[in-house]
């Protein structure tokens, strides 16, 4: 698998590079600003691209407008974008064309070896790997007009697994359950919230985000 990294921070950099040459992935480059990202992109086309939110020369959102411009130039790259912090609205405009191939995690995720691999490869295959603490701000913030309310807990970890691009087997692998059962919290959620029912995990995530996320 290929990849290009943008992450300004040089140590950050270096150590995303050893990592994933360890675990066999090609790094074709690994930049430290957002035009550089551009043209490495342009000149390689990765299967996925790891980009740092704040970068130079404001330290905003250079990296966000860079993976935005990435999924409509190169909608086969995928997307995977790092965050000091959670950032709610970023999540949103990253989601809000579509939702295949786009990740959005902390960077203190990469911490758990396995579970950022495992991240990338699901984005690079056209899935979805959203933090759990991402997801769980946008629930918050559209809890009042969603009718996130009304779900049982039980529903309320069965919809975050969902919306962190989890099928209903990883779900129940998570959960310890079967995947009768998570079909059956699926169908609740739908109903509770509105949603039309939809065999598409990825096309399911962004009907869940949309709608608990104001978006």
């Amino acid at each position: 698998m290929r990849v290009v990294i943008a992450e300004d921070a040089a140590m950050m950099r270096e150590g995303l590079v050893r990592l994933l040459t360890d675990r066999g992935f090609e790094v074709c480059a690994a930049v430290a600003d957002a035009d550089a990202l551009r043209s490495a992109i342009a000149a390689t086309v990765p299967n996925v691209a790891i980009i740092d939110i704040r970068m130079p020369p404001t330290h905003t959102d250079e990296g966000l407008r860079a993976a935005i411009d990435i999924r409509r130039d190169h909608p086969d790259v995928g997307v995977l974008v790092f965050s000091q912090y959670v950032e709610t609205r970023y999540a949103t405009r990253l989601l809000a064309d579509r939702p295949t191939g786009v990740g959005y995690l902390l960077k203190d995720r990469v911490a758990d070896v396995a579970d950022f691999v495992d991240a990338l490869t699901r984005v690079a295959s056209g899935g979805t790997a959203l933090d759990p603490e991402v997801v769980g701000h946008l629930m918050r913030a559209g809890q009042d007009t969603a009718g996130v309310a009304s779900l049982t807990p039980r529903e309320r970890e069965v919809l975050s697994l969902m919306a962190e691009g989890r099928s209903n087997a990883g779900i129940a692998a998570a959960l310890v359950i079967t995947s009768g059962v998570v079909e059956k919290h699926v169908a609740n959620i739908f109903g509770k919230l509105g949603l039309p029912s939809s065999d598409s995990d990825n096309r399911r995530v962004l009907a869940v985000l949309r709608h608990v996320g104001g978006g």
